[in-house]
């Protein structure tokens, strides 16, 4: 048996007759990073839906990394801190072709990038994290490296306006808060 070479879809559209240029934000594109802070006392965790809207990229970004780094914000008593992280409008409202309004600062789609996350004795805001914990691929699948956040979002169209990334709490109080920060760092690409 001879072996054999096998390309990456970029690869592939680049060797096509005439050749296929990829976007910008996929080859050669612009690497840029956002990052924020902040200080989580028990009035931001104490309702189920309370948001943590924490840095704004374009809806034409190409999300490379998203990265977290937290203080241990639940001690893990039942019941535990859970979260999504999403994507919520920016402050411009906006209506899709498929006729649906989103209001400036509304949930777009709340949990996009990561969903039920659960404070453990070893995991998210339950253990205090200065490595960085990568939400990248919770639930978005591998093979959507190239989408925009528009279509993360699961939106038909670029709505041509800034998206914000935010955490929003999926349960209840937690039984043991304790005060402290979060940061969220973004990689992503821009034409």
């Amino acid at each position: 048996m001879a072996a054999a070479t096998f390309k990456a879809v970029g690869i592939t559209a680049l060797d096509t007759e005439p050749r296929s240029l990829r976007e910008v934000g996929n080859y050669g594109g612009k690497l840029r990073q956002v990052a924020d802070t902040i200080a989580l006392v028990t009035a931001n965790t104490d309702e189920d839906g309370d948001a943590w809207v924490m840095c704004e990229v374009p809806s034409n970004a190409k999300i490379r990394k998203i990265t977290l780094y937290n203080d241990v914000i639940d001690a893990h008593a039942t019941p535990t801190l859970d979260c999504n992280l999403g994507i919520y409008n920016g402050g411009t409202k906006f209506t899709s072709s498929a006729g649906t309004t989103y209001a400036a600062d509304g949930i777009v789609d709340e949990d996009a990038y990561a969903t039920a996350l659960a404070s453990t004795t070893s995991a998210f805001l339950g253990v205090a994290n200065i490595t960085g914990l990568d939400l990248t691929y919770e639930v978005r699948d591998i093979n959507k490296v190239a989408n925009y956040v528009w279509e993360d979002a699961g939106l038909p169209e670029d709505p041509r306006v800034p998206l914000r990334l935010a955490f929003t709490v999926a349960t209840n109080v937690a039984a043991t808060h304790q005060d402290g920060d979060i940061t969220l760092v973004v990689d992503y690409t821009v034409e």
